[in-house]
């Protein structure tokens, strides 16, 4: 569930320079908040604030914004008008669409002088006899109630009337409060149900329904081979998990609800439920690239050429040296070449390693680009003495494969 951080309005302040302190108008549209806070501490300046289509259950924090003249809380779960008093220049406020039944609450409006339009649509209140004449009278102030124009008639037949609305609507106020709490009542019954049932599913014994207590006793082969299951069996489960997800889904949505604050913080939460489970799906279906060996535990260097350069390695009796030419990309800046000579093998990083068939003199070494093909030459001269073990190379060791593929990688040539 959202909430009303710092971070967010800085996000939705980006006409003001990411300003907060001067902002004079902000919207928090479709951001699934929950509570309206803060605001009236760190945006004193708004003139215009927009909270539409949120989860907003009680209308507070915002006496302190003397200056919000228009304030659109539309879609929302607010139940009852209340806390906008301190709202001294508001002069339009939008509640359409939401669980107001106490219309009587809207007595606190009268504090706000120059409130000229307010929307009361869609609201549990708009549909008792007398609304509108009961709203029209209570607040004189008002030039426009739900965009309909009040007229002068209008306004003295409501005040005329006004004492026989008022009992009507007290009875009115009466039975929906009593039905509201019906509902309340029942959305808590079945929010603990599913809290039971979900400690009911977290609570089951073992992997297959039975209790292993003895740490030397052998599992199951299948609880043994649970984490080495082939590709097919594990994509197999997920499928089957994405089928019962389908059918969890389309069971919520086919039940019928009402229309109530709970139903719809029960649908956020399911909808988020049913987020949560397709990411997991979704890192489960994610392959883990192993982890690239380039030296073996007993210190045997392995040849790598990801990306299949061109390259020979040469033995030069004549001059005691080793020549290793490596067909990097011509156009290749050098600077993304990374070259180093250790005495049994050479890593060049295009961005790794290429074992060597004697050991060299790294101090002396040196590694050029060839003007004309863009090779990189890398020349080291041997030691006078050959590693134990590795005999030396009679034969230069060659290879050509593919350099179609450009990416950064290791080398290695192993003796």
């Amino acid at each position: 569930m959202g909430r009303i951080t710092e971070d967010l309005i800085r996000r939705n302040a980006e006409h003001n320079d990411c300003v907060i302190f001067s902002l004079e108008e902000l919207s928090l549209h479709q951001q699934e908040i929950e509570r309206l806070e803060h605001i009236d501490k760190w945006c004193r300046d708004l003139k215009i604030l927009y909270l539409q289509n949120n989860l907003i259950g009680k209308i507070e924090n915002v006496s302190k914004l003397k200056k919000l003249e228009y304030l659109n809380l539309a879609l929302n779960n607010i139940e009852k008008v209340e806390n906008l008093e301190g709202c001294e220049g508001l002069t339009k406020l939008d509640l359409t669409i939401n669980f107001i039944g106490e219309l009587s609450s809207i007595k606190t409006l009268r504090h706000n002088i120059h409130l000229k339009e307010l929307f009361l649509m869609g609201n549990p209140c708009a549909d008792f006899d007398g609304y509108r004449q009961f709203v029209v009278a209570t607040l004189q102030q008002l030039k426009w109630l739900d965009g309909k124009e009040i007229e002068r008639s209008e306004r003295i037949q409501a005040l005329q009337n006004f004492p026989v609305i008022e009992q009507q609507i007290r009875e009115q106020e009466k039975a929906y409060c009593l039905k509201r709490a019906k509902d309340k009542e029942e959305a808590q019954r079945k929010l603990q149900e599913d809290a039971d049932e979900g400690k009911k599913e977290r609570s089951q014994p073992g992997f297959d329904g039975r209790w292993y207590t003895d740490i030397g006793a052998p599992l199951p082969s299948s609880v043994e081979s649970k984490d080495l299951q082939a590709p097919e069996i594990q994509e197999g489960e997920c499928n089957r998990k994405k089928v019962e997800d389908e059918e969890d889904d389309l069971e919520f949505w086919n039940k019928p609800s009402l229309f109530t604050p709970e139903s719809r913080l029960e649908t956020l939460r399911h909808m988020e439920k049913q987020r949560k489970a397709q990411e997991k799906l979704s890192d489960k279906k994610k392959k883990v690239k192993p982890a690239r060996t380039l030296i073996t535990e007993d210190g045997k260097a392995l040849n790598v050429n990801e990306p299949k350069l061109d390259f020979s390695l040469k033995d030069d009796e004549k001059r005691k040296q080793i020549v290793l030419d490596l067909a990097v990309y011509r156009y290749l800046d050098t600077s993304l070449i990374d070259v180093d000579v250790r005495p049994t093998y050479v890593r060049v990083l295009v961005k790794g390693k290429l074992v060597l068939p004697a050991e060299v003199k790294p101090d002396s070494s040196s590694a050029k680009r060839s003007q004309t093909t863009g090779h990189l030459v890398i020349c080291m001269p041997k030691v006078d003495e050959v590693i134990t073990g590795c005999p030396p190379a009679s034969k230069p060791v060659a290879s050509t494969l593919d350099s179609s593929r450009e990416r950064k990688t290791e080398y290695l040539i192993r003796s």
